[in-house]
């Protein structure tokens, strides 16, 4: 696991799993992705049954891939990025014990898409989310497309992947991206505790319940995430990826040419 970048420690059972780069907002880029892999194949080895999954710092869970990382990747390059977050992603939907996403500040792009991965979402009061890609000439590459329709339905889905409009914590929760909203700097202890009760539960029960409510949705979501990932990477077959990802480490407007 990366030491520095993921940070993973066990209490009473519960694995907190920590994306450490504040500095960053704590955005994804490789190590992340291992990092996250080797954390949550370690709590499956180590038999936790419930694992909280925030960021550090007061200002974001996760604002999203890193762009500087991504910016001149090939669209072959782009595609195999896409792909490894999603496998990196679906070990964590597929995990046998409950994940509980505590998200304080931003969680946009791939920050929405990883806690939307999670089985649950804590958010706290300054919590915002949305999928901006659009505004970088790409898509959701880690699955945003997928999972945000099936917590939000098709039409909501559009919107918020056409616009990039952020959301609220209060609306995330009427949209049915989160379970609930509490105070800022609380959502880790209230993730635990939702996990303590869960840990009461029969073990097998839980884990079934859950592989059935996961049977459900992954009925086409292969599918659908590897035609995400290809589009994914095409949108760097096109000048306003490397215009709207050059302006955004240059911090000047984009201006894109549909081209």
């Amino acid at each position: 696991m990366s030491d520095d970048v993921v940070l993973y420690e066990v209490s009473d059972g519960i694995a907190v799993v920590t994306i450490n780069r504040p500095k960053a907002l704590n955005a994804l880029n490789s190590a992340v992705l291992a990092g996250l892999g080797a954390a949550f194949r370690r709590a499956g080895e180590e038999g936790v049954r419930g694992v909280v999954l925030t960021g550090a710092g007061p200002k974001a869970f996760v604002a999203g891939a890193d762009i500087a990382e991504m910016k001149d990747l090939t669209s072959e390059q782009a595609e195999g990025f896409a792909r490894s977050g999603q496998a990196v992603f679906d070990r964590i939907a597929n995990f046998a014990g409950v994940v509980v996403a505590a998200v304080g500040g931003f969680a946009l792009g791939g920050g929405m898409e990883l806690a939307m991965a999670c089985d649950l979402i804590i958010a706290a009061e300054n919590a915002r989310f949305g999928q901006p890609e659009v505004n970088l000439g790409v898509i959701p590459g880690f699955g945003g497309t997928q999972r945000l329709v099936r917590l939000v339905g098709v039409q909501r889905a559009r919107e918020l992947v056409f616009t990039a409009r952020m959301v609220k914590a209060p609306e995330a929760v009427t949209l049915g991206i989160a379970l609930e909203v509490v105070e800022a700097g609380t959502a880790v202890d209230r993730a635990k505790a939702i996990l303590g009760g869960i840990a009461t539960k029969g073990p097998l029960a839980i884990e079934y319940a859950k592989k059935a409510v996961n049977g459900h949705l992954d009925g086409t979501l292969a599918d659908g995430l590897a035609n995400e990932a290809s589009l994914f990477g095409a949108c760097f077959l096109t000048e306003d990826q490397t215009e709207g990802m050059t302006a955004f480490v240059e911090k000047r407007a984009a201006s894109f040419r549909g081209a």
